[in-house]
């Protein structure tokens, strides 16, 4: 219980310097590009596993295809 309470305290405080930080010019323009590079990941995962699944549904197709001669 402990740890949970030190953590609930961790992540409050993080989100109180985070808001004084984006309170600025540059705390503003960081948050920016954090975002927009959070945003690209998130988007490289997304079309990695799209094309993964893609693959995937190909090979289940072909080998239904062997399958049934």
């Amino acid at each position: 219980m402990k740890n949970f309470v030190w953590l609930v305290v961790g992540v409050a405080a993080g989100f109180v310097v985070a808001h004084e930080v984006n309170k600025s010019q540059q705390g503003k323009q960081f948050f920016t590009d954090l975002d927009a590079k959070a945003r690209e990941f998130g988007e490289a995962i997304s079309d990695g596993y799209r094309q993964r699944e893609a693959e995937l549904h190909a090979a289940l197709g072909d080998a239904d295809e062997v399958e049934r001669p």
